[in-house]
């Protein structure tokens, strides 16, 4: 059994308390008028930037007989989305390393994997956040329908009334219907995982292999609705952001970005647990498979981003690429530095079969496609809910700490309820005895 120590409740918690303070700061500093939005544009160092843009933004608002707000109110919301869009991000993306290693988790009990099972717990401990990355997730949504913020411009009547595009779309975004399918995607998730859990921990005390064999089942059930929910919770929580713009790729495009974050933290408590003497029966041959993971999602991950921009860009419909151009004009330093943290990185390091047996390429390779994933997902919410009035400063900083301390505590917390080794599992034998 893991036992939790000291000394990581003080770190988890410390960093908690630490990420609460940023985001405090963040919703405190944020303006609560125009006229303090006014003077903090003014005061911005990237003020000159600001101003050009400003000034194109004017230009289509006087071509646009239908755009009913100023622009500096649109500058006011942008500025006290911000810490708003900070908390989202990182709320998120921690949410979504569990819900990809959850889909992961399923894979390999629909599929019988072999090589596995060694992993089982702790792939059981990271979507132990699932749950109460859940309630966090609906209670923020819950909280944008009631316009306590502007993320979701399509939940503003006044806006609706005065655009034909998101009107034709409000029989889909509606505030109750929004709320109603993100119950439904999280009840069918967070069932899926106490089940698999509770028989997974039945299995180890069962004389025959019966609870095995309904893992199976219901993790076949679980892809099949996974893949569709997932899908459709990517459109409402990300791209409605942005309700002008839809990809058909996004879908995907988002589960490939949370499946490899998903896989490297499991590869990452692997190896933590291992240095602190726990998972003996895991060798280096998993460690290799899990960083080929590591590598293949991250190829993966590029392709569809390429294919996403490719094909997009050489269409050149308008309403499509402004996408791009908003993230290329105002977010070059991020959009194009995640291709390096994404793709590049974990390309040359991993592609060595040697280097992925050993720990600290996996640790370091982990660690940038972590970060570059997180801005990976800064990219796809920032954009649509500050546009150019965007850094990364202490309420994105703080948002990370807040609920990476959440995680790390929950995460290994849930370890210490279950022994580490599946040792009932019929394929545990196998998978102790796998040689790459």
């Amino acid at each position: 059994m893991y036992k939790l120590t000291k000394n990581i409740k003080i770190f988890s918690f410390s960093l908690m308390i630490i990420g609460l303070v940023g985001l405090g700061y963040g919703f405190y500093t944020a303006p609560h008028s125009i006229e303090e939005s006014k003077a903090i544009v003014a005061s911005n160092s990237h003020g000159e930037h600001t101003s050009d843009h400003s000034e194109d933004i004017n230009e289509l608002d006087h071509k646009d007989d239908e755009h009913s707000v100023s622009h500096d109110e649109h500058v006011y919301h942008q500025l006290s989305n911000r810490p708003w869009s900070a908390l989202y991000v990182a709320a998120l993306f921690f949410f979504l390393i569990s819900l990809g290693t959850l889909a992961f988790y399923a894979i390999q009990r629909a599929s019988q994997a072999g090589w596995s099972p060694v992993l089982y717990r702790v792939m059981e401990g990271i979507t132990g956040y699932l749950f109460p990355g859940s309630i966090i997730i609906i209670i923020f949504l819950i909280l944008c329908t009631l316009h306590l913020n502007h993320l979701f411009i399509w939940m503003d009547p006044d806006v609706v009334e005065h655009d034909k595009i998101i009107k034709a779309k409000s029989g889909y975004l509606d505030s109750q219907f929004f709320i109603a399918r993100a119950i439904f995607y999280l009840l069918g998730w967070n069932l899926y995982r106490y089940f698999s859990r509770k028989f997974s921990i039945a299995q180890d005390k069962s004389k025959d292999i019966s609870n095995h064999k309904k893992n199976f089942k219901i993790s076949a059930g679980f892809l099949a609705f996974f893949i569709v929910t997932e899908s459709m919770m990517s459109w409402d929580w990300i791209m409605s952001l942005d309700p002008h713009w839809f990809s058909t790729l996004f879908g995907w495009y988002v589960f490939a970005s949370m499946f490899v974050s998903g896989i490297t933290v499991i590869a990452l408590l692997t190896i933590f647990l291992k240095s602190q003497g726990y998972l003996s029966k895991v060798n280096h041959n998993h460690l290799h498979d899990l960083a080929k993971f590591m590598f293949g999602v991250s190829i993966f991950w590029a392709y569809l981003w390429f294919s996403q921009f490719m094909l997009i860009w050489y269409a050149n419909i308008p309403e499509e690429v402004t996408y791009f151009i908003t993230r290329i004009e105002d977010y070059s330093l991020p959009f194009w530095g995640m291709l390096v943290t994404n793709l590049i990185f974990p390309f040359l390091v991993l592609m060595n079969s040697d280097y992925k047996r050993i720990n600290w390429f996996i640790v370091t390779t982990g660690i940038v496609i972590l970060i570059g994933h997180y801005i990976d997902f800064y990219n796809m919410i920032m954009p649509s809910t500050v546009g150019d009035q965007w850094y990364i400063g202490v309420p994105e900083i703080g948002g990370i700490l807040f609920f990476g301390g959440l995680f790390i505590y929950i995460v290994l917390n849930t370890l210490t309820k279950a022994p580490l080794e599946p040792s009932g599992d019929p394929l545990f034998k196998e998978s102790e005895k796998f040689v790459y």
